[in-house]
């Protein structure tokens, strides 16, 4: 046990500074990379010290840094175990932001996610490995999905107003997944256009740029920017029959769409593929209770990628029986189908209703400070924005006197990762004069992140 904890540590001599805290260090990166699993019992301070070797004065001013900081856990006759801080378990922010934010190192503030919900996924894997007897016995073979998560989401979709069946839910690998297997499916005259928002979610760009679509762009501004004659002039006159929204909280501005403009889409003679991904992350007070965008023409794509966590490679299709039959018989359907222990942590998080509603409520006040604390930061640099109701981002106007890709560049050259208005939009060449910036990460995070911009506007 002794070799194995010193051979996790590395070349931990070789860093500069006392002796203590170089071993703190090179503990707490051990637990960071996993190398040194979290439960691990340490030795004894006494074996510490011979097997390292070191006084042992070293070994406990170096335990004393790991206690101070959250790393380890002491109970008196049992040792000290390793663990991580509940300043890392117990908030929304990834930490790997942490360690980019750190002075001097690179600040990635190009992607909107989240850290899991420590305590209740580690619940829910333990619970979902103890149903996983049964599977083992079974193919394991890609298939809709395992039938209790079918019906737990069917069920979902029941109780917010919109009556589904389980057969009428495809479970893929994330919502890019699912989006990828129905342009498969659904886009096979490529003479027709399909319209998209603009901005939109980049994801969905390279799967249609992928299959060579020609786009018609939907101009989105927050509130309820939906530009629906826009959206008509492209089903009457540009021939659009597909065409790809996000509703709820639309990725980037943070829009919501009005029960008018919902309705209005529906009546269109269109397949609209509505990306609900963002939908659980309302963060009004209280949460607002509209239906989903539904109608003859419309499929509804979800993913736990956002409210739970991106590691989780589960999302869905909710569509017709015969359409979800039809996609089952595509050979893309088996490879971008989810593992099976997957989809049992996903039952076991979805099947826990009240430990599923406390985990979105705290998510949601925690992403409503972090919004909330980001718009405060821009006080005063002059660009605007709609503080949305929901999402995870802030869409910001620069004002025609700054490029967002100047701007970003600056950035880069200052140690800070950020994504320019182009990249979203649907010619890829437009929206130049807008940002996005994520409130996922700590206060601490977006208050190094504003400076650095403030910064490069004073240049």
């Amino acid at each position: 046990m002794h070799h194995g904890f010193v051979a996790a540590l590395g070349a931990w001599r070789e860093r500069p500074g006392p002796l203590a805290r170089s071993l703190a260090d090179a503990v707490r990166e051990a637990v960071a990379d996993g190398r040194l699993p979290t439960g691990t019992r340490l030795p004894s301070e006494r074996d510490l010290a011979r097997a390292l070797p070191l006084s042992r004065g070293t070994v406990v001013a170096a335990l004393a840094l790991l206690r101070d900081e959250g790393w380890l856990r002491t109970r008196h006759g049992s040792g000290s175990t390793v663990r991580l801080p509940g300043r890392l378990t117990e908030r929304t922010a990834p930490w790997s932001q942490d360690l980019g934010g750190a002075a001097g190192t690179a600040l990635d503030l190009t992607l909107a996610v989240t850290a899991a919900p420590h305590d209740a996924y580690l619940a829910a894997l333990a619970r979902a490995t103890g149903r996983a007897a049964t599977l083992l016995v079974d193919a394991g073979t890609a298939g809709p999905g395992l039938p209790r998560l079918r019906a737990l989401l069917a069920d979902r979709y029941t109780r917010d107003g919109l009556p589904t069946r389980p057969e009428q839910i495809l479970v893929t690998s994330g919502a890019q997944s699912a989006l990828t297997l129905l342009l498969d499916q659904l886009h096979t005259d490529r003479r027709r256009p399909v319209a998209v928002e603009s901005p939109t979610y980049p994801g969905a760009l390279a799967a249609l740029r992928r299959r060579r679509a020609r786009l018609l762009p939907l101009p989105v501004s927050a509130p309820d920017g939906w530009d629906t004659d826009r959206l008509e002039d492209a089903v009457r006159t540009g021939g659009a029959r597909l065409a790809y929204l996000t509703p709820d909280f639309h990725n980037p501005t943070g829009a919501h769409m009005s029960g008018a403009t919902r309705a209005r889409v529906a009546r269109l003679p269109l397949t609209v593929i509505a990306d609900e991904t963002m939908r659980d992350l309302d963060l009004r007070t209280p949460p607002g209770t509209e239906p989903h965008l539904a109608g003859p023409g419309v499929i509804q794509i979800g993913s736990a990628a956002k409210t739970v966590w991106s590691g989780l490679r589960i999302g869905w299709i909710r569509t017709t029986a015969d359409l979800v039959r039809s996609l089952r018989a595509n050979p893309l359907q088996a490879l971008l189908s989810p593992p099976p222990l997957e989809q049992l942590v996903a039952c076991e998080l979805l099947a826990d209703d009240s430990g599923f509603a406390g985990v979105l409520a705290d998510r949601r006040a925690r992403l409503r400070a972090q919004r909330d604390h980001l718009a405060h930061l821009l006080d005063g640099t002059g660009w605007t924005y709609e503080l949305p109701q929901g999402g995870l981002t802030l869409w910001l106007h620069l004002g025609t006197g700054t490029r967002a890709v100047d701007l970003t560049t600056r950035a880069a050259a200052r140690g800070l990762a950020v994504t320019p208005g182009p990249h979203f939009a649907a010619d890829g060449t437009t929206l130049v004069h807008h940002l996005r910036l994520p409130f996922t990460a700590t206060a601490q995070a977006l208050d190094r992140a504003v400076r650095l911009l403030r910064e490069c506007l004073a240049d």
